[in-house]
């Protein structure tokens, strides 16, 4: 790799309304994504204004809590500006966010790139755990503009890092501070928690549900506690399709009845938003309490902790010098055979 390319990052993230008008478009645009609901373009658009118009007041209420908008773009920027002057160290780089259901939509990042003039283009996903709910969609949405726009630049995918040095350091720093906050509130279990996903995603060749899990492994490793207490659960389900489990409402009540504090840890967000701010600091909050949880702490996310920076830094320099073009945690195939939705075995650029 020669060191005078320049270099695009593109971060990716799922986006968040910029005010309460914007909650309901957000939602259509959401449910709108066939990695979302599957049916045919005509139904899938019922389906999504359907939802999206039954689900916004709800989500406004979600909102108001957070001061009428998601903060999610303006986490991201701050991890876009730690990263760019990290990288700045050693490449000539700028980094640029691209969101998947609101602005700015990879329609607009794509020509701020293809302003930029870069000589390659890394596209990175702030989705440690790949899922073509999240990263194969917004690979797909950016390629798509890229073409419509002409952007013909040699372009690099990381598909995934769920075990990655710097971003497991970050978690277990936290973990570990948060657990010597409580250290007198023993007995203690941790929970992971991240982002469900309907089951028949994961039994359809899916790989997060098991990157999860290899997250969660590489921090309780990391941390080096014995006879820590610890559990994986999944948030945020909706609809009527069975969800992966457990479910953080069901460890909750489980929780409740051995009488253990709970250290909630969010495992797939790297970033504070709704799910964090609100659905895990006040609703499972108040739902722990009415369980007889005794004690109930949430740790930070990773945001732009300086070990998940630098991660993210290395990764991109292990990207460059890949001739495949495809990063995928440090080497080879992560996933196993089972997983058929593996970026290995359907590249997301080709």
């Amino acid at each position: 790799m020669s060191q005078d390319k320049r270099i695009a990052v593109v971060l990716f993230n799922l986006g968040g309304p910029d005010n309460l008008d914007a909650v309901q478009p957000f939602l259509f645009n959401l449910f709108n994504d066939p990695a979302i609901i599957s049916s045919p373009s005509p139904v899938r658009w019922l389906l999504a204004k359907l939802i999206s118009k039954r689900r916004a007041p709800i989500a406004r209420e979600i909102y108001q809590h957070l001061g009428g908008k998601s903060p999610l773009l303006e986490q991201t920027d701050a991890q876009a500006q730690a990263l760019e002057t990290l990288l700045q160290n050693s490449l000539e780089a700028k980094v640029f966010i691209a969101m998947r259901y609101w602005h700015p939509f990879s329609s607009e990042t794509v020509a701020e790139v293809n302003s930029y003039a870069p000589d390659e283009v890394v596209l990175l996903p702030l989705y440690p755990q790949f899922s073509t709910t999240t990263t194969e969609s917004s690979v797909k949405d950016w390629m798509k503009n890229a073409r419509q726009q002409g952007l013909d630049i040699p372009t690099r995918a990381i598909c995934c890092y769920p075990t990655d040095e710097g971003l497991v350091e970050a978690q277990a720093n936290l973990v570990r501070k948060g657990l010597e906050g409580a250290a007198n509130e023993a007995p203690l279990r941790v929970l992971f928690s991240a982002h469900g996903l309907p089951k028949k995603i994961i039994e359809g060749g899916d790989p997060y549900q098991g990157q999860v899990k290899q997250t969660a492994d590489a921090i309780v490793r990391k941390l080096d506690i014995a006879d820590l207490d610890w559990r994986v659960c999944y948030q945020s389900r909706v609809g009527p399709l069975e969800w992966i489990g457990p479910s953080i409402d069901e460890e909750l009540d489980q929780a409740g009845a051995d009488k253990v504090g709970v250290v909630v840890v969010p495992i797939a967000f790297v970033s504070e938003h709704s799910e964090t701010l609100v659905e895990l600091d006040l609703e499972f909050r108040d739902y722990a309490k009415g369980k007889g949880v005794p004690t109930y702490h949430r740790i930070p996310t990773v945001s732009a902790h300086g070990s998940f920076i630098r991660g993210l830094a290395d990764i991109i320099h292990v990207t460059l010098k890949d001739e495949s073009g495809l990063y995928c945690s440090r080497g080879g195939k992560f996933c196993d055979r089972r997983f058929s939705r593996c970026v290995w075995d359907k590249p997301l650029i080709e």
